[in-house]
């Protein structure tokens, strides 16, 4: 078992199902005789639950094409196969109504139990042309007082915005954080001081570093150099090997210093499912050699899932898997202001968990303390052992 800060061996994690939330934490020789029990394939870790706060799309659909709870149903159900069993699903640059029609599935998907919806993230509207990836460039636009109002109104859980700070007046950033919108910045062209100014007025985050975004210079730092070096900020990075080369990644802190990293897996509809091509926002998009890219060439999101975020964190960047399953889990819950919650396995924390094999396969996972075994068929559920009910 990995609790969040230590490995420990031969414990057991006690859930009341009553609360969705961790009972205790007992010597496993210690549990109480009757209990359904649910034990690990040999050589695997029970982990914290893996938590993504960039997910545009699974199971073959997008949150863009069709905002509403069946499609977060089919993405949340998508990346739990996965280990993520929380995260926001992430409308990209669109129209006013269609962003409204977002936090409205968002806000019934949470009031519903969807299990693994935490919010919304919305990357955009308010970013720079030149930075805008595979965005569209028809929507992007400054910021007007109906959309900030519209994102600051609350009950749709944890509401992310990315930006470009060079597009937005500082005050734009300060209301949204006063609101308890969590602010990142990305797509930008932004110096590093303007980056360091959006940081003093509430930002606290950088949507996948390195990737557009003005880089790292001799002398000039740009948002690279700010996402690196400024104290209290967060760092998406995709850790897929094709958007950053691992290298660069490497410069990237993992946990201390100034900034920290979380994985993120920018998916998209690919994940969890068997199609290679698609839409995003009507421009064709194909998934060939693990690569998602535009006609143009220009990547759009990732085949990522975050089992294989945490494998490549591991195996390209040289992490320590005790550091990887923190960047997956406790790192975003930081990020999102839920670490008092989520992230760690201990007593009262929410029972998210994530069953993981030295192949880095899931057999299983929790939300709520509700278990959920593999899909027949997968490599991991040839190593998966169970006993007594689905809810063991």
């Amino acid at each position: 078992m990995f609790d969040g800060s230590c490995r420990l061996r031969d414990r057991a994690v006690v859930i009341d199902h009553a609360t969705g939330r961790i009972a205790d934490l007992v010597a496993a020789a210690d549990l109480p005789a009757g209990l359904p029990v649910w034990r690990l394939p040999p050589e695997s870790v029970l982990a914290p639950g893996f938590i993504d706060v960039q997910v545009n799309g699974g199971g073959g659909v997008l949150f863009n094409d069709r905002p509403e709870v069946a499609t977060l149903r089919t993405i949340a159900a998508a990346h739990r196969r996965f280990g993520t069993t929380g995260l926001l699903p992430t409308l990209i640059t669109a129209s006013p109504e269609t962003m409204a029609e977002a936090l409205a599935a968002a806000r019934a998907a949470i009031a519903a139990g969807v299990p693994g919806v935490l919010g919304v993230h919305f990357e955009g509207p308010w970013l720079t042309p030149a930075r805008r990836g595979a965005h569209p460039e028809g929507w992007l636009r400054a910021p007007a007082d109906g959309e900030i109002g519209l994102l600051t109104t609350p009950g749709a859980g944890r509401i992310l915005v990315t930006l470009a700070p060079e597009q937005v007046e500082e005050g734009v950033i300060r209301r949204l954080v006063a609101a308890g919108v969590r602010v990142s910045l990305g797509h930008s062209d932004a110096g590093h001081d303007t980056a360091l100014a959006a940081i003093a007025a509430g930002a606290t985050g950088f949507t996948h570093l390195f990737n557009a975004m003005s880089p790292l210079g001799a002398r000039a730092p740009g948002m690279v150099g700010a996402g690196l070096a400024a104290a209290g900020v967060w760092c998406g990075i995709i850790s897929d090997g094709l958007h950053v080369h691992p290298a660069r990644l490497r410069l990237a802190p993992a946990d201390g210093g100034g900034g920290r990293s979380m994985l993120v897996t920018d998916a998209m509809s690919t994940v969890g499912s068997d199609i290679t091509r698609f839409l995003l926002q009507g421009a064709p998009v194909r998934l060939s050699g693990g690569r998602l890219q535009m006609v143009d060439g220009t990547l759009a999101g990732a085949a990522l899932d975050m089992a294989g975020a945490v494998r490549n964190a591991v195996r390209l960047l040289g992490v320590k898997l005790a550091e990887a399953l923190r960047m997956a889990s406790l790192h975003p819950a930081r990020f999102l202001g839920m670490a008092a919650l989520r992230g760690r396995i201990a007593p009262g924390y929410a029972a998210d968990l994530t069953a993981l094999t030295p192949d880095f396969e899931v057999p299983a996972t929790w939300i709520g303390g509700r278990r959920q075994d593999a899909p027949a068929g997968r490599a991991s559920d040839r190593a998966f052992r169970s006993s007594h009910d689905q809810n063991g």
